[in-house]
């Protein structure tokens, strides 16, 4: 639960809508619960603004079909990653309303619904091998309620497809830059704009590139200011993080 539905919720007890016992039901899982298997946070989206997310990779079936079971029932939508497409088969034979994105490898419970959040985060990608990466930063960024744009295929190969929209670029509160081989669109994206710039390298590239270690290092040594970077294709880290800044920045305007 989040401040605003924990709000509606103390307001509908204020005006007798909901009785104190069906109030109390809806709060006793915090600040969380526990499945033996796992301790879901039903605090945290109160505490730090982000509910929890369910990172899939390395879960039982029957421990995610549980989690979205009992994180659903809080009336909230529900985010999944690192899901693989055959667990995600499995899974959606017990939530038909779900949503499954093969690309981005992300799981819904419930369709996104429209921006809640002002302030625009744009999502760039140097080349369309990184679109995986940008699409996972993309549907959390969504999630989260965030409007977003999107910017692809302009890595320096091409400096001239990026040097043409600046005016999308100065729309966003936030950048996020995907990029992989050497990661040089970051520095450049970096060197253009006044916004925070979050590179995300992804391991696209020949041998040399190290899985996504040569980006990693050239977005670290990066002589452009303003740019922070996250893990190696880390999407959602990268979204979290854009979510984190432009609602900062909106609840002083």
């Amino acid at each position: 639960m989040n401040e605003e539905t924990i709000r509606a919720l103390l307001e509908s007890v204020h005006q007798g809508s909901c009785s104190p016992d069906k109030a109390f039901h809806q709060l006793k899982d915090l600040p969380y619960e526990n499945l033996d298997f796992a301790r879901l946070d039903h605090h945290r989206a109160l505490r730090t603004g982000q509910a929890e997310v369910i990172f899939c990779q390395g879960k039982q079936p029957d421990h995610i079909i549980s989690i979205l079971k009992h994180l659903g029932e809080k009336d909230q939508n529900v985010l999944g990653t690192r899901l693989d497409p055959q667990t995600a088969e499995l899974i959606l034979a017990h939530f038909p309303d779900a949503i499954y994105d093969r690309l981005a490898r992300c799981l819904l419970l419930r369709p996104l619904s429209e921006p809640t959040i002002p302030g625009k985060i744009l999502i760039m990608t140097a080349g369309t091998a990184d679109l995986a990466v940008a699409q996972e930063a993309w549907l959390t960024a969504r999630y989260m309620g965030h409007d977003v744009d999107t910017l692809f295929d302009v890595g320096v190969a091409g400096i001239h497809r990026l040097l043409g929209q600046r005016e999308l670029m100065d729309r966003a509160e936030v950048i996020i830059v995907v990029a992989g081989m050497e990661g040089a669109l970051a520095s450049v994206v970096g060197g253009l704009v006044d916004q925070p710039v979050i590179a995300v390298p992804t391991s696209v590239g020949y041998g040399a590139h190290f899985q996504g270690l040569a980006a990693l290092l050239s977005m670290l040594n990066s002589c452009a200011s303003g740019i922070g970077v996250v893990n190696i294709d880390n999407g959602f880290g990268a979204a979290s993080l854009a979510s984190a800044i432009v609602r900062r920045i909106t609840r002083h305007q």
